[in-house]
Formats: structure tokens, C-alpha cells, sequence
């Protein structure tokens, strides 16, 4: 279940929050006159969501460069690998 806390908690019980964020690896939603305004998560938390979004980007390119028949077998292409390294 997600935490949800008031702005005034970002202020007054910073601490609190950090310590949640890092032992939990979870984010803590902020609130604001009662609306959804922040989220706030330990930065390994974010430095492993933003990994992940560039994974995933990696992915759907490889596989959009399939869709559209721009693949190299791959013994051509570790060919060209090994080519460019000089021993």
C-alpha cells in the first residue's frame, strides 16, 4: 500500500520520510490542499527506475529495428566486433 503524506510531513518529519524511502524502496506520495502534487523515493530507487526505463527503451528499439528487417545475423555482427579489436 502506497504512503501518502501531507506537504507540512516533508517539512516537519523529513527524517521520517528518508528513513521510509530508503528501508523500503518505495516511494511516498506527497499531497498538497489534498491533491496528488509530489512523489519523493530514495535515490538508488530512482537510479534502478530510471534504469529501467532506459532498458526497456533499449528494448522496444530492438525490437521496432526487427519489425522492420534492420537486424544483422549475429555472427556478423560479433565478426565486425572482433574485426575492430587489435590484439
Amino acid at each position: 500500500m502506497p504512503s501518502i503524506r501531507p506537504s507540512s510531513d516533508l517539512r516537519n518529519k523529513y527524517n521520517e520520510i528518508s528513513e521510509f524511502c530508503h528501508k523500503y524502496s518505495e516511494p511516498v506520495y506527497i499531497t498538497k490542499n489534498g491533491k496528488g502534487d509530489l512523489a519523493v523515493m530514495s535515490i538508488e530507487t530512482f537510479e534502478r527506475l530510471v534504469g529501467k526505463y532506459e532498458l526497456y527503451k533499449l528494448l522496444d528499439e530492438g525490437m521496432e529495428a526487427m519489425k522492420n528487417n534492420k537486424v544483422l545475423p549475429a555472427g556478423d555482427v560479433f565478426g565486425q566486433i572482433e574485426k575492430g579489436i587489435e590484439v
